[in-house]
């Protein structure tokens, strides 16, 4: 399923993300809630906001909670049930992922995710594959099942530091025709300039682009989080069109024919 052009896909949470993220040059984007958690289900209102300025591809991510990808039947049923709701609101495809007790694919929650997803959605596996205990067999299962994308920064906390494995998974893909291999996690323009450098096939990437940006309100209570620790309520994060029109270009270039 190798691409024939490169791919830069953007994660977002909100209106404001996803018009930067366009304006930036993202050729996709994946849809979530609560990105500061790492990404939860979204809104279909959300969704249908997207859908009334941009026809730009976007599938929707899956995860009813934050935490491990060891989902109870209630969980599954719940990802089951928005799955359609999402597909009518506007959503091209889907980003899923399930693990058993010991770090797996759960290919049979897998299955009921696809088939909750419909005929002719776009589906990748999210980033369950960087815990998952075997990457490479995680990739061949995904594969095995018939989802378009896997999503990976090679099994570690930052793509600059999974080459290892997303090399053995870009040369898979290449070999079997299997999914696209989709980089993420910390991709920045200068991430994407050095894997393209050091990795043949890697077209396809995958970022936030996010940025701070500060508090509209005056008053402010301090000492009172809400959330997670370490995050206050006086900062936005919120995609940067200039950081996704860097990553653009980067990609762009890498992709260019070479002049001898």
């Amino acid at each position: 399923m190798k691409r024939s052009q490169p791919l830069l896909e953007v994660c977002v949470d909100s209106l404001a993300s996803a018009r930067a993220a366009l304006a930036g040059g993202a050729d996709r984007l994946e849809l979530c809630s609560a990105l500061a958690v790492g990404g939860l289900t979204p809104y279909a209102a959300l969704l249908r906001q997207i859908r009334a300025e941009s026809r730009v591809p976007v599938r929707c991510l899956m995860r009813p909670r934050s935490g491990d990808f060891l989902y109870t039947e209630d969980e599954l049923a719940l990802l089951c049930a928005q799955m359609p709701v999402l597909r009518t609101a506007g959503a091209d495809g889907f980003v899923i992922g399930a693990l058993t007790a010991d770090g797996a694919l759960d290919t049979a929650a897998m299955r009921r995710l696809i088939a909750a997803a419909g005929p002719g959605a776009g589906l990748t596996l999210h980033r369950a594959i960087d815990v998952s205990r075997d990457p490479r067999a995680t990739y061949r299962a995904a594969a095995a099942l018939g989802l378009d994308t896997v999503l990976t920064s090679g099994a570690a906390a930052h793509c600059l530091q999974g080459e290892g494995v997303l090399r053995a998974l870009l040369d898979e893909s290449d070999r079997t025709g299997g999914p696209e291999v989709l980089i993420g996690a910390g991709v920045n323009a200068d991430a994407i300039t050095a894997l393209c450098a050091r990795l043949p096939g890697a077209r396809a990437f995958h970022m936030s682009g996010k940025a701070e940006m500060e508090s509209g309100m005056r008053f402010r209570r301090q000492g009172v989080p809400m959330g997670l620790p370490g995050l206050d309520e006086w900062h936005i994060q919120q995609t940067s069109a200039d950081a996704v029109h860097a990553a653009r270009q980067a990609l762009d270039a890498a992709a260019a024919p070479k002049t001898v």
